[in-house]
């Protein structure tokens, strides 16, 4: 019998999880769909990150927390407590939910959507974070320390009401991160698009569109995109609190 192989890999700092090893799970709240969970505290994690893939019809409602969703595939609908509209979603399109607001996701078509999920914490000084609905390619790309080669767009506004910032990054081929980082911020990423090297710790991974990776506060951490094709990846960060909260 062949022995299996795979890129996955977990290390104390970081996990790298690829398509290979995804396990389907079903979740309260969840009809017509499974989930892949990507990180969760069972990690040591702060906030979980899942991929929801739903059949049509299927449904995703409430969370006990604040959350994001991003369209992967698909044409959904979203419905949320206070507004008459029935919002609708494509590739792209993402919310931000805030804590106990009742929605309803439905697919209308074979969906995925990447999922966050992190309890917040509120600053007295800060009002209550509010509803968000917007697409991704609507956004203005801002080059990364001047790199028009590595483009971010930030998804949530930058505002201490919201303890954690979900972006993209969008590399051209060849382009690269200008340093090694070592943060405080802990780091969810699901890559999109294209792939490339990352390191992680002191390890060096290859990466593809498809994986999930995690990474723990002040892991090492540096990418760079490898091949023609640009490569692109959705990315969590916690901030906006201090180190002690």
């Amino acid at each position: 019998m062949p022995m299996p192989q795979t890129r996955a890999a977990l290390h104390p700092t970081h996990l790298l999880q690829t398509p290979d090893t995804f396990v389907r799970t079903p979740l309260p709240g969840l009809a017509g769909g499974e989930a892949i969970v990507h990180v969760s505290p069972a990690l040591g994690a702060a906030f979980s990150m899942m991929t929801v893939e739903l059949e049509p019809h299927g449904t995703l409602t409430d969370a006990p927390t604040q959350r994001l969703l991003y369209v992967l595939e698909g044409r959904l609908t979203l419905s949320v407590e206070g507004s008459r509209r029935l919002h609708k979603l494509a590739p792209g399109s993402y919310a931000y939910i805030p804590t106990e607001h009742e929605h309803t996701l439905t697919a209308l078509t074979r969906s995925r959507v990447a999922v966050l999920d992190k309890p917040l914490l509120p600053l007295e000084s800060e009002p209550n974070p509010t509803f968000i609905l917007a697409r991704e390619q609507d956004l203005p790309a801002t080059p990364l320390n001047g790199d028009p080669g590595l483009l971010v767009r930030a998804l949530l506004p930058p505002s201490f009401a919201l303890d954690f910032a979900v972006n993209t990054m969008t590399y051209a081929p060849g382009a690269a991160l200008s340093q090694v980082e070592v943060h405080t911020m802990e780091h969810g990423l699901l890559l999109l698009e294209g792939g490339g090297i990352y390191r992680l710790g002191d390890q060096w991974h290859s990466v593809t569109a498809g994986d999930a990776i995690w990474m723990a506060p002040f892991c090492p951490q540096w990418f760079g995109c490898l091949g023609k094709q640009p490569a692109k990846y959705l990315i969590y960060k916690d901030l906006n609190r201090h180190p002690l909260a």
